[in-house]
């Protein structure tokens, strides 16, 4: 908000300058997208098929195949800006895009096309997903701007995102690949002057449709963001997902309740650091490794099952048939900037994955990456990376043979 839109496509340019340009322009509608394919060489072997191991990479993502080279994301917008640098008058927007390609695997929200994914696990390998569809209200004379935004709309905080270009590099930290992606319902966006930005909103729980009635919970979200040394240095605090209501935090697909602190710091013109801290959980979370006391009258089996495609726990209590899941990361970026094409990233993070609920192993997580972005001309990104990572309490890779995972990978984005 506060921001002049300066998006221009090769598409978009083609049509400004085209017979019907003027219509385009005064519309202020554009259409543009990218082509995304990813590769990777690793030290899990992965298979031709997904009981030989297929996603070997695991939990890596988005190049989870390993040794492969995959077509991740091909993705076009339809999209209206509302022009927030005034406060004069009301404006409006909205968002179309759709998303086809290996990375619908962790977009897809339930109610959304995804009997894709949840209808015959491990679920297709390639899928399409209507990542956002929103409108945009602009209203200037509430605080310095306000933006509401109604429809289904990417999770708000995070220094990563799923789409493309809105990432440093190609795979993506631990950190962000197991917490909320989407969500639909309404947000507002409030900036009540050059240090403060509000946001508070109400959906049905991450990563689930309004009609989606097994999974659905009124579900409460708000952000604070304070900026100073004229926006050197921001910290963003969000609690992304609270449940209203006496079930609030229990178990359902991908029903998290989150906490997060981000700080973005500037050093100077070239180099610049971003870090981000979360804490997730849920209750009552199914016992995947179940067994009751001996003599006991319980059940041989839990008898409230993990849902497809959603992990139970590992709970500390064998006899127990649910417990509290909670895991906790923090993940740091440091960037460098080469003049107008190049840049570097250095990515350290730790993830405490508990109870196992998240990643299926219950076991803590390290990994370090060093990335490479280079700009051919303003249409092409390449994005080469060498990435590390090591388990420390339990075998997490390769189907739970390996304890760490070397992999060197690497996407190119071409926009259109």
């Amino acid at each position: 908000m506060g921001q002049p839109w300066t998006q221009a496509g090769p598409l978009m340019t083609a049509l400004w300058t085209g017979p019907h340009g003027d219509f385009w322009k005064k519309s202020k509608i554009q259409i543009y997208g990218w082509l995304n394919v990813g590769g990777n060489f690793s030290t899990s072997k992965g298979g031709v098929n997904p009981s030989a191991g297929k996603y070997d990479n695991f939990p890596t993502a988005y190049d989870e195949v390993p040794n492969a080279i995959e077509p991740d994301q091909e993705v076009l917008y339809i999209e209206r800006e509302p022009d927030t640098v005034q406060t004069d008058h009301f404006d409006w927007g909205f968002r179309l895009s759709g998303l086809w390609g290996l990375d619908y695997r962790f977009t897809t929200a339930k109610g959304y096309f995804s009997q894709q994914l949840l209808g015959h696990p491990p679920g297709k390998e390639y899928g399409f997903d209507p990542v956002m569809m929103y409108l945009d209200l602009y209203f200037p004379h509430i605080g310095e701007g306000t933006d509401v935004r109604i429809g289904r709309y990417i999770s708000l905080p995070d220094i990563e995102a799923q789409l493309a270009p809105n990432n440093y590099t190609y795979s993506h930290s631990l950190l962000y690949t197991f917490d909320c992606y989407t969500q639909t319902g309404i947000n507002a966006t409030t900036r009540i002057n050059s240090h403060w930005t509000t946001q508070v909103g109400l959906s049905p729980g991450c990563e689930t449709a309004p009609w989606n009635l097994t999974d659905a919970r009124l579900t409460l979200n708000w952000c604070v963001q304070y900026s100073w040394r004229t926006s050197k240095d921001t910290l963003y605090l969000c609690d992304n997902e609270t449940n209203l209501g006496k079930d609030s935090g229990q178990y359902g697909y991908n029903n998290l309740q989150a906490y997060y602190l981000t700080w973005y710091h500037v050093i100077n013109k070239n180099w610049h650091m971003d870090t981000e801290t979360w804490y997730q959980w849920m209750k009552q979370v199914p016992n995947v490794a179940y067994s009751p006391a001996p003599g006991s009258n319980l059940p041989p089996v839990d008898p409230i099952q993990p849902e497809t495609n959603d992990n139970g726990a590992y709970c500390s209590n064998p006899s127990a048939f649910t417990c509290y899941a909670p895991e906790w990361a923090i993940a740091n970026y440091i960037e460098r900037q080469f003049g107008a094409h190049n840049y570097i990233t250095i990515r350290n993070e730790y993830f405490d994955d508990i109870v196992g609920q998240r990643t299926g192993t219950k076991t803590r997580y390290t990994e370090h990456l060093f990335g490479w972005g280079h700009w051919v001309g303003t249409t092409v990104l390449f994005r080469p990376e060498v990435r590390y990572e090591h388990s420390y309490d339990a075998a997490a890779y390769q189907n739970g043979t390996k304890k760490s995972q070397l992999t060197a990978a690497g996407d190119i984005i071409f926009f259109f």
